[in-house]
């Protein structure tokens, strides 16, 4: 929701939407690609510690975001879940 966030804030952010625990190690690792692919982009800020590693999303990334909401909608307006339930049986 907002622009820019630091790693630990993306990290309570997924584990609050998912319901799951990350490591701030994956976190880090996975913003790291996402920014050397060029779908984020950082930079430091001064803070309590010494500097405060910020990201955001680039516009390549926004652009690569929607693409990926698209197909997936996409995807699951084929997908009849009430009759696969009922097959399930």
């Amino acid at each position: 929701a907002r622009d820019e966030a630091c790693g630990m804030q993306v990290r309570r952010e997924i584990e609050r939407v998912t319901g799951r625990e990350l490591a701030i190690g994956a976190v880090y690792a996975t913003l790291d690609r996402l920014e050397a692919k060029g779908l984020l982009m950082s930079r430091r800020i001064a803070s309590e510690t010494p500097t405060r590693r910020v990201f955001a999303l680039s516009r390549r990334g926004a652009a690569a975001l929607a693409d990926t909401r698209a197909m997936r909608e996409r995807l699951w307006a084929g997908v009849d879940v009430r009759r696969l339930m009922t097959l399930a049986g």
